[in-house]
């Protein structure tokens, strides 16, 4: 498992991961309130990758990548 330190590079990477295989594709979101920390991962199984912050602004910064995958997942066609 491999924590990225730049949200950009975690951002382009999740959403690279998501289009190689849609459907083995599993996305996780944890806040530690007592640590007021927040950790994304995002894994196909074989590839995994994570990325852990502190700071208030990348909420909104996931938020936008969280729209971004479900974008994806509304126009994928049957």
């Amino acid at each position: 498992m491999t924590y990225i330190t730049s949200w950009d590079d975690f951002s382009k990477a999740a959403e690279r991961l998501y289009l190689k295989d849609p459907s083995k594709c599993r996305f996780v979101t944890k806040y530690r309130h007592s640590d007021g920390k927040l950790n994304v991962k995002i894994t196909d199984d074989s590839v995994c990758i994570q990325y852990r912050t502190e700071h208030a602004q990348d909420v909104k910064r996931l938020e936008k990548l969280t729209n971004q995958l479900m974008r994806h997942m509304a126009s994928k066609e049957k």
